[in-house]
Parts: structure tokens; sequence; C-alpha cells
């Protein structure tokens, strides 16, 4: 859901940004008479990518058109990309487990890394990069242990328990971060406050649909783009 919403936000730019980029690097091939060099792309296969060039009624004028699908093809891309490239950056961070203090316990979601960034109680936001100096890496592993980094610097011992205020901020980020739902080892009364509840049988019904649809929609449309389905 995340991609979705930065995709539709950035990725009609990055197409126009790399034709733009790709036409000069034809235009100096052309002049110079040497071939264009075909740049490797591991994991190309899952990219759903369709380029066309459209001859112009003047001598030497065409246009180039790209053609992708924000969906579940350019999400398996980057998440392929993710783990096997940006991941390694992880290495570089020094770990440390964090504890709660009693009798405070923490719970996780469905959604339960967080990436931080934190200048103050009301300023605050979950768009931290993984290598970015500062960002703050939170992970609950159970009720008692938090795996944490913050980039670019020490962490605390291991087995630090955090005062009961940084803590409390800590469950805080959790539910925030949460998409749907919010899992603890035993009830927590405060999970409420901090992420009230949608009770809603027609968003429920609603989203069910779209996850039912999802793969059905997203091969048809991919089919589409390569020029497979004859519809």
């Amino acid at each position: 859901m995340e991609d979705l919403e930065r995709w539709d936000a950035t990725l009609p730019g990055v197409l126009e940004k790399t034709l733009q980029e790709s036409v000069r690097k034809l235009e100096l091939a052309a002049e110079s008479g040497r071939p264009v060099e075909e740049p490797k792309s591991p994991d190309g296969e899952y990219l759903p990518l369709r380029v066309t060039t459209e001859v112009g009624a003047d001598p030497g004028v065409a246009k180039l058109k790209a053609e992708t699908i924000a969906g579940r093809g350019l999400w398996l891309f980057s998440i392929r990309h993710l783990l096997t490239k940006t991941a390694d950056v992880l290495h570089q961070h020094k770990w440390t487990i964090l504890s709660p203090p009693e009798p405070i316990r923490w719970f996780t979601s469905d959604d339960p890394v967080i990436r931080l960034n934190y200048h103050g109680p009301d300023r605050y936001d979950f768009d931290g990069g993984w290598g970015s100096q500062g960002t703050e890496i939170v992970l609950p592993l159970s009720p008692r242990h938090l795996l944490y980094a913050q980039v670019g610097s020490l962490p605390p011992r291991r087995g630090t328990e955090l005062p009961q205020a940084q803590a409390e901020m800590t469950r805080r980020f959790i539910a925030e971060h949460a998409h749907r739902m919010i899992f603890a080892a035993e009830p927590e009364p405060c999970v409420t406050t901090l992420r009230p509840r949608t009770v809603s049988l027609e968003l429920l019904k609603q989203e069910a649909e779209q996850w039912r649809k999802w793969h059905e929609d997203q091969t048809s449309a991919e089919r589409k783009l390569r020029g497979w389905d004859p519809r």
C-alpha cells in the first residue's frame, strides 16, 4: 500500500526523466557511430515495462514512449532489489536489544518494522531511509525484546531498559505504524487509545473484494501491456 501511494506520486516523473536520458544516449550514439550499451537489469523479467517508437512524418523524427503498471510486477521487482541490494546496508548498522520497564510489554503489528525520523513528540514520521543518517529502525521481537539501531550512531548497551516515557512513546509508534492489526501477548487497554478501532462491514467487504480480484486484474493488465491479450 505504501509503494502504490509512492508510485502514483513519483513514477510519471521517473519515467519521463529516464526517457529523456535515453534519448540523449541515442542521439550521442548516432553522432559517434557507436552502439548504445544495453544496461544490465537483474530481475528485469518482473518489471512490467513497454517501450515503443512512433515514427513521425518528418525524416529522422520519432517519439519514444514508455509505459508501466504500478502494481504486482513492479512490487516484485522492487522487493527483490531491496532484499539483494539495499539490505546490504543493514550490516553496516550497530544493533542492540532494548527492554521495557515493568510492567510495560512490547506489542507488535502487521507492519512491524519502523523507520523513524524523530524530531520531537509532535514532529516525527515513518519515512526514514535504511541508510539515512539519524533514522531509527525499530522492530519488536517479543514482549521483552525490541531490535533497535540508529543509523550513524552507536546503540545503547544490549539489554538496556528504556525509561517509562520513552517506552510508552515507542509503543505509540508501533501502534500508529500498524496497517490493520495489532498483536499482543495479553490484553493491552492502551491500544484503543493509541490507535482507535474502526468497525465497518462496508470497508471490510470493499478491501476483501479488492484483494480477491488483485491477481486477476494485475495479470490482465500486464498481458495487455505486453500485447499478449488480443482484447
